[in-house]
């Protein structure tokens, strides 16, 4: 991963053999409060979503590097960057999810995409499906546009059928967005600024 402040991220993972990373409601909750101090300090999050085995992530870069101490009891603080910061995190929840689950190895794949969607110059709508998680055709620089890429994270789990209505999944920042909800990861301001919408065509 590499990124660079002053451009929008999608990040996303998916679980190892394409297995679950989430077992119950409780873990959803645990990995929102792992975002909090690993990926806050470094970006505003524009969109989330949490899937019974992968995560979508938009987010603007703030700053690459940070100066903070995730235990918050010690005084001392060191330098770290936000790919370290995105490893740590990953790598805590899955210490704490095969303690809780009497399981070993790796829960996620070994590598997580950070793809820069604001390097571009056109639209185009396309879609692809890698490895089981369908995702935004990054591939074509053309296809990597914000507000697709939005879209597409929040209405996720209504193109894979788990829910009926996109607000009945609450594991993702939807709710939010169209104000159903106070969740305060996102930052409206930031998704203000760039001019990102929710289009009700996309669930369709």
């Amino acid at each position: 991963m590499h990124f660079e402040t002053g451009h929008i991220y999608h990040i996303y993972n998916q679980g190892n053999n394409r297995d679950k990373i989430f077992f119950e409601e409780k873990n959803y909750y645990f990995f929102l409060e792992k975002l909090k101090t690993h990926v806050i300090p470094f970006s505003d999050i524009l969109a989330w979503c949490l899937m019974p085995n992968h995560f979508h992530l938009l987010v603007y870069i703030t700053k690459t590097e940070s100066d903070f101490d995730p235990e918050k009891n010690k005084s001392e603080t060191r330098a770290r960057s936000l790919q370290q910061s995105i490893g740590i995190m990953l790598a805590s929840y899955t210490r704490a999810i095969n303690q809780s689950y009497n399981r070993s190895g790796s829960l996620f794949r070994k590598e997580t995409k950070a793809i820069c969607v604001t390097k571009v110059d056109k639209i185009a709508r396309s879609w692809l499906n890698s490895q089981g998680v369908t995702m935004v055709n990054a591939v074509i620089p053309e296809n990597q546009y914000p507000n697709i890429c939005f879209n597409y994270i929040l209405f996720n789990p209504l193109k894979d059928r788990l829910v009926k209505k996109n607000e009945d999944w609450k594991f993702s920042s939807y709710a939010d967005t169209i104000n159903l909800r106070k969740g305060k990861l996102i930052s409206r301001e930031r998704i203000r600024e760039f001019g990102l919408e929710v289009n009700e065509n996309d669930e369709e």
